[in-house]
């Protein structure tokens, strides 16, 4: 289980909260694959912690449908699945459409620009065909809403179906040719600014089902309830959701 190596001066006061952030991003990233057994003695080496936040973190992990434990209580990285991301996308884009309908009255000019900047950075990732930049910049933007709602259960809920989604966005999609959100985004910021609370929830809830378009445009060839393993599928023209 070859890792990138972690400096100590990274880890938070939380351990537990450092276990789970790295060990979702290697997850999420591909550098843990699918299948691939977690091992506590190599975890602790490369996290640098002990065997209780690891523990935690993979119980937290498991919830969130990433890893899986075996018989002879082996943990192993879960296979991605379509049906359970087709899932995870509907759970995130009614989450992130609650949020735009309750930030909206809060949204303050500096929190509008925050949202011009993020999907200026989201463009020019798409031109880079940077998709770990664009992934982080389209997170930058919807997180903005997120905060402005001001609602304390909505990161915790998105944080369990978000990584599950944007896994299986970069395990399927090579290329961002041809991606629609930055107009996406251009037209929630501008209903934002206008003060239209219902039209813009709405508009986001459209951007967040991208991916669920994209996977269904897959059925003919690829079952939606079957797990996929290996090699990562053919990107289709329009990748990532959000």
């Amino acid at each position: 289980m070859p890792l990138s190596a972690r400096a100590r001066a990274e880890r938070p006061t939380s351990l537990r909260d450092y276990a789970y952030t790295h060990l979702r991003d290697a997850i999420v990233s591909g550098e843990l694959a699918p299948g691939e057994r977690l091992r506590d003695p190599e975890l602790e080496a490369w996290l640098g912690v002990s065997r209780t936040p690891i523990r935690e973190a993979i119980a937290r992990l498991e919830t969130a449908g990433l890893v899986q434990t075996r018989r002879a209580k082996q943990t192993v990285v879960a296979p991605l699945d379509t049906r359970s991301a087709l899932a995870a996308q509907r759970i995130a884009a009614s989450l992130h459409e609650l949020a735009v309908r309750e930030a909206v009255p809060q949204l303050t000019g500096a929190d509008l620009d925050a949202m011009r900047e993020a999907n200026a950075r989201f463009a020019a990732a798409l031109r880079a065909d940077d998709v770990d930049a664009a992934i982080a910049a389209d997170d930058a933007f919807h997180a903005v809403a997120v905060r402005a709602s001001a609602n304390p259960l909505l990161p915790g809920l998105l944080e369990q179906v978000t990584p599950l989604l944007r896994r299986l966005e970069r395990a399927r999609f090579a290329s961002l040719a041809g991606r629609g959100s930055v107009a996406d985004h251009e037209r929630i910021v501008a209903l934002c600014a206008e003060g239209r609370a219902d039209d813009a929830a709405r508009a986001t809830n459209e951007n967040w089902s991208t991916l669920g378009r994209l996977l269904h445009l897959d059925d003919e060839d690829h079952s939606p309830t079957a797990p996929i393993e290996g090699a990562p599928w053919p990107s289709p023209t329009s990748p990532v959701t959000g």
